[in-house]
């Protein structure tokens, strides 16, 4: 099969969408497909290369690191994409976002009747950090405007795909018309997996953090929509000299949060470990206590799911798909969203009780089990195949394990 991927943000960038988008697409090429993936050119100008079997054409863009350091965007671009269309013929064409070059892309495949699915990463949260002057008052007209800025693109699709039954259900309420299936993003579980042997003293110690104390860890992008905020004042509440709260990753609201660290007097308490190199983060995840995502804005959260893998306990806040991820008191804790008091009160259950911990992990690792990349490759082949034969509602009706977090087999939604 041929199979034509497009998206704004794809490898080098480090957020959820890129990563799936190049484990998606390299994926695909191990089993045989042909791929070819079209992004903005993290270079300004355009070329193109081959990576892992992946035939890549970056196009020309233009930067707005002032918003975001990973942020680019190719404008105008209709006729690159027709040239690469008539040249490749791909057999479907698969969006991962509403923005520029993907909205050319339906525009033109569309004319040019090719079959089009779209993955939706996308919450209009994901982007009010960095708009300013939106106000309480403001927020309700900012959301209708931003969903159907995404449902304008996404409407002309033939079947779109979400993380997360949550995240599915969320598209239909917020008024789209056509088939959704949930299918997770995925992980690799031969990366990640428990590793009851590693040296976690070793470990913690290279990134600045104190083996004796029971390590709370965030890792991903240090944004404003990740409220990592609420952990700060959390620790604050806490005023414990047992636990540190470690967030490792970089982003815009960097200094933002070590400054908040510094107003809170939260001193070692709170720990910005940078950057984790790829090799080390399986390494880091298996040695910290308890995993924490805040994000009031997580479609699925892969991060959560590679520290789950890892046989993690996970502090979660109860927001969108998250409480998908955690069982309440069996392998973790969900705390309302933006309530730094209810964060605390979670943290302390889980640092009084670490012999909780190893069956917290278990069951942590079991309901990461069904996320594995190779499930989720073999989910997409399905759909892209019915999408082909025009019979992909009958997915719908396919045998697949009510146990699974979310499956092609669960079409949300009919057929236009």
């Amino acid at each position: 099969m041929k199979i034509l991927i497009a998206g704004t943000a794809t490898y080098p960038a480090l957020n959820g969408q890129a990563v799936f988008t190049e484990n998606l697409a390299k994926g695909l090429a191990k089993r045989g497909h042909e791929v070819l993936s079209i992004f903005p050119s993290e270079k300004g100008k355009a070329y193109q290369t081959v990576l892992e079997d992946v035939h890549i054409e970056a196009l020309k863009s233009f930067d707005l690191n002032r918003i975001h350091s990973d942020a680019y965007v190719s404008l105008f671009s209709q006729g690159a994409i027709q040239k690469i269309l008539k040249s490749f013929k791909p057999d479907v064409v698969h969006i991962q976002d509403h923005f520029p070059l993907s909205r050319d892309m339906v525009q033109v495949a569309r004319r040019n009747g090719n079959k089009l699915i779209g993955t939706n990463h996308y919450m209009p949260e994901n982007l009010a950090g960095y708009v300013p002057l939106i106000s309480k008052n403001m927020k309700t007209v900012y959301n209708r405007v931003m969903w159907g800025w995404m449902l304008e693109v996404y409407n002309r699709l033939d079947v779109a795909t979400a993380q997360s039954r949550a995240s599915a259900n969320l598209l239909k309420a917020q008024g789209l018309r056509i088939p959704v299936f949930p299918v997770s993003c995925g992980i690799n579980l031969q990366r990640f997996y428990p590793q009851p042997d590693v040296d976690r003293a070793a470990i913690l110690t290279r990134f600045g953090l104190d083996p004796k104390r029971k390590i709370f860890l965030f890792v991903g992008r240090v944004d404003y929509e990740k409220r990592l905020d609420v952990l700060l004042r959390a620790m604050s509440h806490l005023k414990r000299d047992d636990i540190q709260l470690a967030i490792a990753g970089h982003g815009q609201a960097q200094d933002h949060l070590q400054n908040l660290a510094k107003e809170l007097n939260l001193g070692e308490r709170a720990h910005f470990s940078g950057f984790i190199p790829a090799d080390d983060l399986p390494l880091l995840l298996n040695s910290a206590d308890v995993f924490c995502m805040p994000s009031e804005a997580e479609l699925l959260s892969i991060a959560s799911l590679e520290a789950m893998a890892c046989a993690r306990p996970v502090l979660l806040a109860n927001a969108v798909a998250l409480p998908e991820l955690a069982t309440d008191g069996i392998n973790g804790y969900l705390f309302r969203p933006g309530d730094p008091l209810d964060a605390a009160r979670c943290m302390a259950l889980l640092a009084d009780h670490p012999e909780q911990w190893q069956s917290m992990g278990l069951v942590s690792l079991e309901k990461a089990r069904y996320h594995g990349m190779d499930s989720t490759l073999k989910q997409y082949e399905a759909i892209y195949t019915a999408l082909l034969a025009g019979t992909y509602a009958n997915l719908a009706n396919a045998s697949m394990s009510n146990t699974r977090p979310s499956s092609a087999g669960e079409l949300i939604g009919s057929k236009r």
